[in-house]
């Protein structure tokens, strides 16, 4: 009996639920075609008396497949990489990330949280009519976050006249409404409920798993960067911080995360297209770097870029994870 090649449209015989085009279809340079030459030959040294047989023998093989580490995962298995992608925070078994911390969060996003909080439950913050903080607090902010050594090199207070020019505040607001910590009521803003019992409770560190989560998997990565969509970064945001977890005790320039994210998932090439004196290839890469490594692990204190040259546009940096990731996923044994 020989092995049928699986169509794209099938289901995933992972047991993902989704089709095999979405799920290991789509990772992994040989992944696929290697599972498939491994089960026809496997196969092929087998006398199967009947096709309930062929089948169990089929089964178990894919399974023990899926199971084993792969090269182009950086070591995680298919079965893995499937949770990675389609459960990162609903996954139990190998993959969690942290309710509450056992450090304090340390991190740009929590600069600006607090002193929005702060704010908020010492201040009247009336809402703009398109929604937005308003404009003395945006400046305000913006000071406190440039002594704070803030991130954004737009940031500077001098020129901030609307939330929309301080990105990292805009995307704080954003995604504290999205984990349900802050909200409108009457055209102000106000904390919630859940916020003031984080707050008694564990102090600021309370909501960092929330605001990690929310701007992980509701949070738009693309907005407003000028790159391509691309949002099989940000769903493979758990791909990246397990790279980081397992390589980021050594310094390490970014491309090596670049090239680590291109190996499991080469496809992603295919959806960007070359521009004016940039391949596709630059254009993921610069993406990859910006959403993933700067706008997110450094973002959320996640890990320590330091910058190697002085090309604000195609800046360098050798990158270091924190402790503050160690607290907030934890990454279970891959072999």
């Amino acid at each position: 009996m020989s092995a049928t090649k699986i169509g794209r449209n099938e289901p995933c015989p992972c047991g993902s639920s989704k089709k095999y085009k979405r799920c290991c279809g789509s990772t992994g340079r040989n992944a696929a075609q290697s599972a498939t030459e491994s089960l026809k030959k496997a196969m092929a040294d087998q006398d199967f008396a009947t096709i309930d047989q062929a089948q169990a023998f089929a089964d178990a093989h894919i399974q023990r497949v899926n199971s084993a580490p792969h090269d182009d995962f950086d070591g995680l298995s298919p079965a893995q990489m499937s949770d990675v992608l389609y459960k990162p925070i609903e996954s139990s078994h190998w993959l969690h990330f942290a309710d509450t911390l056992s450090m304090p969060a340390k991190a740009p996003i929590m600069t600006l949280f607090k002193r929005l909080t702060d704010a908020i439950a010492t201040q009247k913050l009336k809402a703009t009519a398109k929604g937005n903080l308003p404009r003395a607090f945006c400046r305000e902010a913006a000071q406190t976050y440039d002594e704070a050594g803030g991130r954004d090199p737009l940031s500077r207070f001098d020129r901030v006249n609307k939330e929309d020019d301080f990105y990292d505040l805009h995307v704080t607001r954003i995604v504290a409404q999205s984990a349900g910590l802050v909200r409108k009521y009457k055209g102000y803003f106000i904390l919630s409920k859940k916020c003031k019992t984080l707050l008694e409770r564990h102090g600021h560190a309370g909501s960092y798993p929330l605001l990690l989560r929310a701007h992980a998997t509701r949070f738009n990565w693309a907005y407003g960067d000028g790159h391509p969509e691309l949002h099989f970064i940000q769903q493979a945001f758990a791909f990246s911080l397990y790279l980081l977890a397992r390589h980021g005790d050594t310094p390490l320039s970014q491309h090596f995360y670049e090239d680590a994210f291109l190996n499991a998932f080469p496809m992603l090439l295919d959806e960007a297209e070359p521009r004016l004196y940039t391949s596709a290839e630059e254009q993921v890469r610069r993406c990859y770097t910006l959403r993933t490594l700067e706008r997110f692990a450094d973002f959320f204190g996640l890990a320590t870029l330091t910058p190697t040259n002085d090309d604000i546009i195609n800046r360098d940096y050798r990158v270091v994870k924190t402790p503050l990731l160690d607290a907030a996923a934890q990454y279970g044994p891959v072999d």
